[in-house]
């Protein structure tokens, strides 16, 4: 029975080829591999690959072409928020001279907004705006000048808001001043107004320094010379009680 069995089952059979002898059984993993020559489908177009057809090995009309279209997109991104941020801070420029001094702030705000992340990849303005860390492309200098001045601009005329008001918050004039001195050192208006806000702020060392560097820009201006003025005043009377407190802890 057994011996039967043997001699009846299927027999192998090998395959001759003509020139290179017996060829080897291919596993179901060589035979795909063979009907579907594709070096790799991991890249795709939204993730910043290759397109299929050219994974393929083929032109896929254009493949290549993503990263153009995705730099481009990005200019067009950054040139957008440019101009938004230039219209903000120009109608708050209007709302200023209406003496719609909150409407003003909120303006400029929304133009400084538009701004975050616009700035450089490449790190050269020291902004603390980094919103299109994506992108590949860099601002144009004429780019860089604008959000430069625009934001120049918003920080300084945000002060001239801030110090119309009834309770001035003069810690966030003190921030927003040092911020446009920090891109334009000469600034004028941002040295007077940084002294005013250290002189309210009670350290009146920094403010004389501060209204120090606006005489040397404006020698004449009243306004600079009064705050000089009752800044060394301060600054006497301050003195002198710490001279009497001496004395007296000597005594």
């Amino acid at each position: 029975m057994h011996s039967t069995l043997l001699r009846s089952s299927p027999t192998k059979h090998t395959f001759v080829s003509e020139h290179h002898g017996p060829l080897q059984p291919l596993s179901l993993r060589d035979m795909e591999a063979k009907q579907h020559p594709i070096k790799s489908l991991k890249s795709y177009p939204e993730t910043g690959g290759r397109s299929l057809a050219a994974a393929a090995g083929g032109d896929g009309g254009g493949g290549g072409s993503g990263g153009g279209y995705r730099a481009g997109s990005a200019e067009m991104e950054m040139e957008t928020k440019i101009q938004k941020a230039i219209d903000f801070k120009a109608e708050g420029h209007r709302c200023y001279k209406e003496k719609k001094f909150r409407e003003a702030i909120g303006k400029y705000h929304r133009a400084l907004l538009q701004l975050k992340g616009v700035h450089v990849v490449d790190g050269t303005t020291g902004s603390e705006v980094n919103l299109l860390n994506q992108a590949a492309a860099k601002l144009t200098e004429e780019q860089r000048r604008a959000v430069e001045s625009t934001e120049i601009e918003c920080y300084d005329s945000l002060t001239a808001c801030l110090l119309q008001s009834e309770l001035v918050n003069y810690e966030r004039v003190k921030e927003y001043c040092l911020k446009v001195l920090s891109h334009q050192r000469d600034h004028f208006k941002a040295m007077y107004r940084a002294g005013i806000a250290f002189y309210h702020l009670g350290d009146y060392e920094c403010a004389l320094r501060y209204l120090r560097d606006a005489k040397n820009r404006e020698p004449t201006d009243t306004n600079v010379l009064r705050y000089i003025q009752l800044t060394e005043m301060k600054m006497s009377k301050s003195g002198q009680r710490e001279r009497e407190s001496g004395k007296e802890t000597q005594g």
